[in-house]
């Protein structure tokens, strides 16, 4: 193992059924029906599954798996797994190993025990999971994980994964269209291709299993800050710890082996942050990629004693942890549709993606930043760490020259002094990377590459990227009807540019987003400003937005309505959670522990006063001070309590979650603050929880 452990091409994808297993393994007629499947779209024939399923049994056998699961992404954003032993019996008290065409395509879970927002009821609980075979099947912890997709039993979906299909399948078909219109007959396939970039915290375990906070709510509820944080920017690229470093050496094995391409991997802005990135691929397995190292990441911490925290802000005073999505479009022979080129065809093609793209996020804007809300999003946008909550595009100053160019009718001329006209003949080169690059910005161009920074470290990339493939999809769409019925080519996709690019450069912004001045800029071009997901969830079910999942059958009316309530459900029990936890350590540990400490002082005052005839000033001035807010501490509770046994069903719909927002979170801010202020006057002897500075420096 060891050998295997040291030659990393023999690792990697060690663990992983894939298409060079399925080529050693099936029969050649298997195969071939298998590939033709995949290009297709079309479903398998059962004879053949059956086929594959043996030969995928053989091999998972042959590395250590006993049992078998449908590897599935209900509406939790995590994973789900059921698991099945390989044994079936053979007569007379023996058994066999096996796993059947029919297990290996369908399975059956209980979909009223998952998120659904009311398309399963109880007495309505079955729900399937289906094979996708798409994305490859690997072993891991003795058994095999086979990716499927989640359903209900009357077909509504209930995972993250099918709306992803399907949006991957309408983008393609429209892309299509447009190549065909710029000459490109060779091209079958257009496919998504996305790159996560995962930042995460490491604590110490024996800290972490000390705060009931970060045990139940995955981040902290109090915590004064520490005389020392990132000020320094010491953090960022420095050294790696050795226990650290240790900890990456190992999860970038583990990685390897279910062969997730694990890159780059760096200390990042906060003390104990750090970041892992992956090279680009299609943006399903992208997606079940980063599922899979977000459960590694917590596993290996566990073998040396860390805990990973995934959370968007567990730490208040420092950087949150984001998770930035990287989204281009690239050909079945590897072109990158994305980038600029280096032929005049090329660019008028690129100018044209680029204009479906400023057009769907000025559209599509509410839904763009409604798929990255949720609870601990909230903590992170808008500060000066992350993005603003308001959605805006970075092309560079270069790029953004040209469409001003095109909106005023004027002449451009590049680097080599040529003219610019729109033209699949006569356009000149757009080169690369001739602009600094906007860390300010929600979504930026990057070279061939636009970069999404607005989704939060815990979330899963489905969402984000079936709004992106969905939105440019129509777009496209609606392109390709204009231009297919063009009788002059050049002279309407000179007009169809023009006219995008003016209508939808209010999306465009080069400039600091961090500036208040932008706030004030971005309303008066009309842009939307969601600061925090209440606000943001009524886009799910706004009826443009409707339409456009509808019309494309990517999801209907009613599993977006669904989708609505389950996010506002989950705002709800989340803000229930935090509040009852941050409740439970100030009344019964944070509250008796100061106590204690300002009876120490009470002593200490008299003890003084009847001894030395001395006053006590400093003793008597620190007991007022707690004195104070230990009152204050204690009201806030009794506020809060009250505020939670009022409080609405979680399942109340918008109007629960305002509430949930107003009172409970308003409270629970109130009292956070009184309780770090209280932690950084108090005898740490006397202090019951770690401290910022002791979970942020003991890695």
């Amino acid at each position: 193992m060891e050998k295997t452990k040291n030659n990393i091409p023999e690792l990697f994808g060690s663990m992983v059924f894939n298409d060079e297993q399925m080529r050693q393994r099936l029969p050649e007629s298997v195969y071939t029906a298998l590939q033709q499947c995949l290009i297709q779209g079309t479903s398998l024939d059962r004879a053949i599954a059956t086929e594959i399923a043996a030969a995928m049994k053989d091999w998972a056998i042959e590395r250590g798996a006993t049992h078998y699961t449908h590897w599935f992404q209900p509406m939790t954003g995590f994973t789900a797994e059921k698991h099945d032993s390989f044994i079936a019996p053979a007569g007379k008290g023996k058994i066999i190993m096996e796993l059947s065409g029919k297990e290996l395509s369908q399975g059956e879970a209980d979909a009223s025990s998952f998120p659904s927002g009311g398309l399963r009821a109880t007495f309505e609980a079955r729900g399937y999971t289906a094979w996708d075979p798409t994305s490859y099947a690997f072993v891991k912890d003795r058994t095999l994980y086979i990716p499927t997709i989640f359903c209900s039993y009357s077909g509504e979906t209930l995972d993250k994964k099918t709306p992803l299909l399907r949006s991957m399948k309408l983008l393609d078909e429209q892309c299509i269209r447009i190549l065909r219109l710029f000459g490109n007959t060779e091209a079958r396939h257009v496919v998504p291709q996305v790159g996560p970039e995962q930042e995460y915290f490491l604590v110490d375990k024996k800290l972490y299993q000390q705060r009931e906070d970060l045990t139940f709510c995955g981040r902290t509820l109090f915590g004064a800050k520490p005389p020392k944080g990132q000020e320094l920017d010491d953090h960022y690229y420095g050294a790696i710890k050795p226990r650290v470093a240790a900890f990456m050496h190992e999860l970038d094995h583990e990685l390897w082996k279910v062969g997730v391409l694990a890159k780059t991997e760096h200390n990042e802005a906060a003390p104990a942050q750090h970041e892992i990135a992956p090279v680009y691929t299609d943006a399903n397995t992208a997606c079940d990629h980063n599922q899979l190292a977000m459960e590694l990441l917590k596993k290996v911490a566990d073998r040396f004693d860390l805990v990973c925290l995934l959370h968007e802000k567990p730490f208040a005073g420092v950087n949150g942890s984001g998770k930035h999505n990287n989204w281009s479009l690239s050909t079945d022979q590897g072109e990158n549709l994305l980038k600029p080129g280096q032929t005049p065809s090329q660019n008028a093609q690129f100018l044209l993606l680029l204009a479906a793209f400023i057009k769907g996020v000025d559209e599509y804007q509410e839904l763009l930043r409604c798929c990255v809300a949720y609870p601990g999003n909230d903590h992170r946008l808008g500060g000066n760490e992350a993005p603003p909550a308001i959605v805006s595009i970075f092309l560079g100053d270069e790029l953004t020259a040209i469409l001003e160019s095109i909106i005023a009718g004027r002449d451009y001329v590049d680097v080599t002094k040529k003219k610019l006209e729109i033209g699949v003949d006569t356009m000149p080169e757009i080169p690369q990377d001739t602009t600094d690059r906007n860390r300010t910005s929600p979504l930026a161009f990057t070279g061939n590459k636009f970069e999404f920074r607005m989704l939060g470290s815990s979330q899963s990339i489905a969402s984000p990227n079936v709004v992106f493939n969905t939105m440019m999809a129509e777009e496209l769409s609606r392109f390709a009807d204009i231009l297919e019925k063009s009788k002059n080519f050049r002279e309407d996709l000179q007009t169809l540019l023009h006219d995008t690019f003016k209508a939808h450069q209010r999306i465009i912004f080069n400039g600091n987003g961090y500036d208040e001045a932008w706030v004030q800029e971005a309303e008066k071009r009309g842009l939307s400003n969601l600061r925090e997901t209440v606000e943001c969830m009524p886009a799910y079910v706004d009826p443009k937005n409707v339409e456009l999942f509808a019309k494309h059958g990517i999801l209907t009316e009613q599993e977006l309505h669904a989708r609505y309530e389950i996010h506002l459900e989950n705002y709800c029990k989340v803000t229930a959670i935090e509040a009852n936890t941050l409740l439970t350590m100030a009344l019964r540990k944070i509250l008796p522990a100061v106590l204690q400490y300002s009876d120490t002082l009470a002593k200490t005052i008299l003890h003084k006063r009847e001894t030395y005839v001395a006053s006590g000033k400093a003793e008597e001035a620190m007991l007022k001070h707690i004195s104070q807010l230990s009152d204050q501490l204690y009201e806030l509770c009794v506020a809060l309590k009250k505020e939670l046994d009022s409080a609405p069903a979680a399942d109340g719909g918008i109007e629960a979650a305002r509430y949930y927002r107003d009172q409970i979170r308003s409270c629970q801010d109130q009292i956070s603050a009184v309780v770090s202020e209280l932690e950084s006057c108090t005898d740490a002897k006397c202090w019951p929880y770690p401290t910022y500075a002791e979970m942020l420096f003991s890695v």
